[in-house]
């Protein structure tokens, strides 16, 4: 794994090397037959022209025609990933990623699609909403046999449907360790109005708790937070010029709802993931409800001019490791915590070391069940000076915002201090997540940034142009992504 000194140093080639540039859905057929995505690149015109969906963090499936079908191959497999800087996790994805690549195709395609299976048990892919014959639907026991460990399965069907859809395991627990992708169908004729640019973004949940790096596939406390596989501040913000027509596309499979929240902007629900929805039905919105299983897309002009949040707006979804604590906090607090005997209290370890496997992973600080702190902790804002000498890799150089003092008779007020990982200044970790898209934001941003959160960046030409030169300059000496391992054989 990558330390922190590599991630600062490699920051420019992460994250927006996957974002791809918005091109048309034009396949090069070369005799040879060899994967491509050949995409032509374009900036879309309000002239009927189809624009390639960007879902930032996440790469684009290349395919090859074969005998007239477009051909992808998917591989189910354990994958090591990064959520922010610093926390790799365990996660199960396709092709090394968590949300796996998205799959681009055009209406009346026919696609062939070879999964094959690289986990330790058997998996089964479903095609989420797609109006496919039975023997395709990937039903396990039903309409296919299991994918054996190490088998494989083709599915091959046309598609008839156009919109925003998806593909996931259809074991829940593998869904609960992250096994979904991207499916986009664009229509024959592109939407009226066109749009110039269009993104898609997974969200997605897990309970990873400490000492521990595998999420706790049967818990329902979430802890980490995710938008296409990246917790806040590393999620890569979405950057659009000035008066560009814009569709989000929204797609959650996990166990919560998210109320999404678009900051700065009206928008209207376009579509869901049965489709494109009549014009109708359209009316103003600027929170958009995804509940499990579902897809909503959503349209605006962004005329407004900012660096906008995108976001859950459910209060403990807007903060990452709300239910365990790793490590102390960032302020201590007064008496003996509650649930644990005098000897816990007083910081006596009755069973090995702090991190050992006799004081292995729990949930929270229940009454006397679960409850894991040999130290009385809390959570409040530090000076600059504290933040560096209890956080050591936190990148605190250059925060022009300092961090705001406690007032004398905080203790004494009820609520505080929060007994969780809050957003404050000291949390900030910019030069950590620096890349071409977090160019020009306000010192300290990310330490108001935490968990399913990113920015909608609507940038007037000048800026916009030059977050683009940044973006090619990366993409020409990027290198792979630092955290992200996974055991693909081709």
């Amino acid at each position: 794994m990558k330390n922190r000194r590599d991630f600062l140093r490699n920051a420019f080639g992460l994250g927006a090397g996957l974002a791809a540039a918005p091109r048309l859905l034009v396949a090069q057929e070369h005799a040879d037959g060899s994967m491509n995505m050949a995409h032509e690149r374009h900036r879309a015109e309000r002239g009927g022209k189809t624009v390639l969906v960007e879902t930032p963090d996440v790469a684009q499936l290349p395919w090859r025609m074969v005998g007239g079908m477009k051909e992808f191959h998917l591989v189910a497999e354990p994958v090591k990933q990064e959520l922010i800087p610093g926390k790799v996790v365990n996660l199960w994805g396709y092709n090394g990623s968590v949300p796996g690549p998205t799959i681009q195709v055009n209406q009346g395609d026919r696609v062939r699609i070879i999964v094959d299976n690289h986990l330790p048990e058997p998996t089964s892919m479903h095609w989420h909403g797609f109006e496919i014959p039975i023997e395709m639907d990937g039903a396990p026991g039903s309409s296919q046999d299991p994918i054996p460990p190490g088998g494989r399965f083709v599915y091959e069907f046309t598609l008839r449907q156009a919109g925003t859809f998806f593909y996931h395991s259809h074991l829940a627990m593998q869904e609960m360790m992250g096994m979904i992708g991207v499916f986009i169908m664009h229509p024959k004729e592109a939407y009226d109005p066109p749009v110039d640019k269009d993104f898609a973004i997974i969200l997605q949940e897990f309970a990873i708790l400490p000492n521990n790096p595998i999420p706790n596939s049967m818990n329902m406390e979430f802890n980490w937070l995710t938008f296409n596989g990246k917790a806040g501040p590393a999620t890569t913000p979405l950057i659009v010029r000035l008066n560009d027509r814009v569709r989000l596309r929204f797609i959650n499979l996990g166990m919560d709802h998210h109320p999404i929240h678009v900051h700065g902007h009206t928008v209207a629900i376009t579509g869901t993931e049965g489709g494109r929805q009549p014009k109708a039905t359209w009316g103003p919105k600027n929170t958009v409800l995804v509940g499990v299983a579902e897809a909503y897309d959503v349209e605006f002009v962004a005329n407004n001019p900012g660096d906008w949040m995108v976001h859950c707006h459910l209060p403990h979804h807007m903060m990452n490791q709300m239910s365990s604590m790793v490590g102390p906090m960032t302020r201590g607090s007064d008496g003996m915590p509650a649930g644990l005997s005098m000897e816990e209290g007083m910081g006596m370890l009755r069973n090995g070391n702090a991190t050992s496997e006799e004081n292995g992973p729990s949930v929270g600080r229940g009454m006397g069940v679960g409850s894991t702190r040999e130290q009385a902790m809390g959570n409040g804002p530090l000076s600059a000076d504290q933040a560096v000498q209890s956080m050591p890799g936190m990148q605190h150089e250059g925060m022009k915002t300092a961090a705001p003092e406690v007032s004398k008779d905080a203790n004494s007020v009820p609520g505080f201090p929060q007994d969780a990982f809050m957003e404050g200044p000291a949390m900030a970790m910019d030069k950590m997540v620096e890349k071409p898209e977090t160019y020009g934001l306000r010192p300290g941003w990310s330490g108001f940034m935490q968990g399913m959160m990113t920015f909608l960046r609507v940038l007037p030409p000048e800026m916009y142009d030059k977050v683009t030169a940044l973006r090619e300059r990366q993409k020409a000496t990027s290198e792979p992504r630092p955290g992200i391992e996974h055991q693909h054989q081709g």
